[in-house]
């Protein structure tokens, strides 16, 4: 009897696998036949990542080089490392790294949190038209060009600006060292925090309504609906972001440092990117900015290498 159970259940299987056979041999004949389509369907996007993304990187030899523009690449000298030696000696070094790192650091500690909190919020509100509404509102900063935000941040903190119109004070904060990291940092948030907010509020659709349902009957509060039910499916999700974001610590980008700059706020507002920006752009000094910011990007993998693996060893082996 067993026999024959056996082998009435393998003719039973038999007539899919067959099926599954005939549809994976028909599809590698299919590619075999037609694979000019598909070679001319990658084809560009292959093309475009090579010109734009691995060719760019022969850049990195002016890093060593005394790199003249008409010479070009093969006629510039070879320099080795005197770039690098030069920026690590220059007494400014030390001034600009500090900046760098202030500004990241800071803005990641209090940058991070908020879009998860927002998704948390919006979690909550249960009327789906007046929680798009609050959406639309939140996501609307993202789309502002960072030089307008400046220029709306420094209309705002100007000595006749509103600011000062309701502290009923005449400061100008654009001069204030002491103000810029303040002024960055939540300029940043106000802008992006709205739009980091959505892979979060994304990954707490796919919470257990019924968990929840479960654990307002046993007379769980919101915080503990938040740790039970809402944090473990979004656990990874902020995982990754943070592993990302802490890796890219170094990677400020120039242009809003740059806009919010004043001659009286540069002890605090000169950072790598913006000194890679004058030297390279402005003074014409290329070997050395490209030196500068090949450093910068050193330092970033090896802060993103380093973070993924503390990150893994604190939650389980999981990481990037």
């Amino acid at each position: 009897m067993k026999t024959s159970t056996k082998t009435a259940s393998s003719k039973e299987r038999a007539p899919w696998k067959e099926k599954e056979g005939k549809g994976l041999h028909g599809t590698l004949v299919y590619l075999r036949q037609h694979w000019q389509l598909y070679v001319i369907f990658l084809l560009p996007a292959f093309a475009l990542t090579i010109i734009f993304r691995y060719i760019p990187m022969g850049g990195i030899l002016i890093a060593f080089e005394d790199y003249n523009a008409i010479k070009g690449f093969l006629g510039s000298p070879f320099v080795g490392f005197k770039h690098f030696q030069r920026f690590l000696s220059s007494p400014d070094f030390l001034a600009y790294l500090v900046n760098t790192l202030k500004l990241s650091i800071y803005g990641l500690l209090w940058g991070f949190p908020i879009p998860i909190l927002l998704a948390f919020l919006l979690n909550r509100v249960e009327s789906s038209k007046i929680k798009q509404k609050i959406q639309l509102v939140l996501y609307m900063p993202n789309f502002i060009s960072v030089i307008v935000l400046c220029g709306i941040v420094r209309i705002l903190l100007s000595v006749t600006g509103p600011v000062n119109l309701l502290l009923g004070t005449s400061t100008d904060f654009m001069t204030m060292p002491e103000a810029f990291r303040t002024i960055y940092i939540a300029s940043g948030i106000w802008q992006g925090a709205g739009w980091g907010s959505i892979m979060y509020t994304a990954a707490l659709s796919n919470a257990s309504q019924e968990l929840k349902e479960a654990a307002v009957i046993d007379g769980a509060n919101i915080f503990q609906q938040i740790k039970a039910v809402e944090w473990p499916a979004i656990k990874d999700v902020v995982i990754i972001q943070f592993i990302m974001s802490a890796g890219n610590i170094m990677s400020i980008g120039f242009e809003k440092a740059y806009a919010l700059q004043t001659d009286l706020n540069m002890k605090t507002s000169e950072i790598i990117s913006t000194y890679v920006y004058k030297k390279g752009l402005l003074d014409g000094d290329y070997g050395f900015s490209t030196a500068v910011g090949l450093f910068n990007t050193v330092i970033n993998l090896i802060l993103l290498i380093t973070v993924n693996k503390i990150v893994a060893r604190m939650n389980e082996g999981k990481g990037l």
